[in-house]
């Protein structure tokens, strides 16, 4: 696929069953785009940037040596983890504001790289930690304190997040450990968070054989709230897409065109905006770039250009 980095992109998609926010909800909030940019194409180091949400101003709010990703933001603390304290990709989890300032360490357990959540407006934090003989996700408390394990049963389990209520997790899961293991295949699944009810989401298509064994089945969830859908991304008919699909497992649909190959994606706290990484540039000198898409319209605009690999975007509101 070979795209033209030096034009935005603007497709219109018509979407239905969304919810309308007041235009006065929207003119109170104010947002940035965090996104993660492998700094150094020859070495291992990675900062987190932010950005306007039209693409300007972006600004390196990390700066360090090293691995700093983020995955997740809630209100106005964006949440990102790192190995600056610790052994090479070795992560602790922190926090900061949209523009890095006062970041805050929480707690000491090692994490895997995995997405994470939260619940009870940001007091209690859902990750996947890197603990020898437990398989379980933590849920800390803001001090980085152990408040509950929830164990699945699965072999494979990571990217929780939390229902809007705080009572189920959505996850990526598989019944092989390794994603190189005959018969892998991941998919998302549900579970409360005592650890009852697992049931599993995603069902992938079965005579779909484009999927390479490291590509995503399904790709790390995003429960939005104001639709109560959640939206994932998954490698498919020899591309990748967003799509969503109800909590019961209804409703699946493809919000993303043919014409873009899309990864990691976030929303904005209002349910307006989604964010995402798609890959841009050829298929023999690849890139990623930063994109948005208005989810009422479907307009979506490219909003980073240059040759650094850009993904993971997390939308976070604006500490005044």
């Amino acid at each position: 696929m070979e795209m033209n980095i030096k034009n935005c992109i603007a497709i219109l998609v018509i979407l239905s069953g969304c919810q309308t926010v007041s235009q006065e909800e929207n003119s109170d909030r104010k947002y940035r785009i965090a996104y993660n940019v492998w700094i150094d194409p020859e070495g291992d180091n990675y900062d987190v940037f932010s950005m306007n949400m039209d693409g300007s101003d972006p600004v390196n709010i990390t700066n360090l040596d090293g691995v700093e990703w983020t995955y997740k933001s809630s209100g106005q603390d964006l949440l990102f983890i790192s190995d600056k304290d610790t052994c090479d990709r070795c992560y602790l989890l922190y926090s900061s504001d949209a523009f890095g300032r006062d970041p805050k360490r929480i707690g000491g357990f090692l994490l895997k790289d995995s997405w994470h959540s939260t619940r009870k407006n940001g007091e209690e934090i859902i990750v996947t930690p890197k603990v020898e003989n437990d398989s379980a996700f933590y849920i800390l408390n803001r001090n980085g304190e152990l408040v509950q394990k929830i164990y699945t049963g699965l072999a494979y389990f990571t990217d929780p997040e939390f229902s809007p209520d705080g009572t189920q997790i959505v996850f990526r899961g598989a019944q092989k450990r390794f994603k190189a293991n005959i018969g892998y295949q991941d998919e998302l699944y549900v579970v409360n968070t005592d650890g009852t009810g697992l049931r599993q989401l995603t069902y992938y298509p079965e005579n779909d054989t484009t999927a390479e064994w490291w590509n995503y089945h399904a790709g790390p969830p995003f429960w939005e709230p104001n639709q109560n859908i959640i939206t994932f991304h998954s490698v498919q008919q020899g591309g990748s897409y967003l799509f969503q699909i109800n909590p019961d497992g209804s409703g699946l649909k493809k919000l993303t065109p043919d014409s873009l190959r899309v990864g990691w994606h976030s929303w904005s706290s209002n349910g307006e905006i989604i964010t995402f990484d798609a890959e841009t540039g050829t298929d023999e000198q690849p890139d990623y770039d930063i994109f948005s898409m208005h989810y009422r319209t479907g307009k979506i605009t490219q909003l980073t250009f240059d040759s650094l690999y850009q993904q993971s975007p997390v939308v976070v509101e604006v500490r005044e």
